[in-house]
């Protein structure tokens, strides 16, 4: 689950420390294939895949797994896959919007998977067009928090390199930038000598529609049932969980 809120970082974490670590791993390498395939097997000359890499590097892909994908990605493999990217548009209850991103090998499958967890939870899928205007390709970078390391020192090593805001959250820095900026700003990061977690384009709402507690648990139940497909890499809403709702939930 991605996107710009506090919620979505809680949901990054817990993504990455219980029994979904297996699907984010499959998630991170089938993206790497991806970048590889498109751009060539060489991280130097291919700036997606060096980030599809680093991303899974942070999140613990072994180093193998990462290497095998790369050469099934780039031809090198007798077990490559065909993945083909396709987009829906749809929505939760209380008129939220998701947009949900896949990688699948199969369309039919993957049509049908999204159909069934939209409308089996309170959603429904939309026609192309009727969601994605409430979307933005934006350039999101994620700066882990470290001792000496202040919003002010991020934001002026970014600055120059396009960056367009930077946010303070619970245990990172999210910079934000043009979609064009991505590699700009991670470099930038690098020659500063700052880490980061993932630099990556995503879909950022331009409107967010706001919950209750009851809003916020029929959506986070369309959501995490999109989020727990094989072919769903990303999914997007425009959902605003109030930090006092979020706290109603966690307890």
């Amino acid at each position: 689950m991605s996107g710009h809120s506090k919620w979505a970082t809680t949901k990054h974490k817990k993504a990455a420390n219980d029994a979904k670590r297996g699907k984010l791993f499959a998630r991170l390498i089938k993206n790497i294939e991806v970048a590889a395939r498109s751009g060539g097997g060489d991280p130097a000359g291919n700036p997606t895949l060096y980030d599809a890499i680093q991303k899974a590097k942070k999140n613990s892909v072994p180093a193998d797994n990462i290497d095998r994908a790369v050469k099934r990605g780039s031809g090198e493999g007798a077990d490559a896959v065909n993945y083909e990217a396709i987009t829906y548009e749809g929505y939760a209850s209380g008129g939220v919007a998701v947009l949900i991103e896949c990688l699948t090998d199969n369309r039919n499958r993957a049509a049908s998977e999204v159909r069934v967890a939209l409308t089996r939870n309170g959603g429904r899928l939309a026609d192309p067009g009727s969601v994605a205007y409430m979307f933005s390709r934006t350039g999101v970078v994620e700066v882990p928090k470290s001792d000496g390391l202040s919003e002010d020192d991020v934001l002026m090593a970014v600055l120059d390199a396009g960056a367009e805001e930077v946010e303070d959250y619970d245990e990172i820095f999210e910079i934000t930038c043009a979609a064009s900026d991505v590699v700009a700003v991670r470099t930038a990061l690098q020659e500063a000598g700052i880490d980061y977690n993932s630099a990556e384009v995503q879909f950022l709402p331009s409107m967010k529609v706001t919950v209750d507690k009851e809003g916020a648990e029929k959506v986070m139940k369309v959501l995490d049932a999109l989020d727990d497909l094989d072919d769903v890499q990303e999914v997007y809403s425009n959902v605003d969980i109030p930090d006092e709702v979020m706290e109603e939930l966690e307890a």
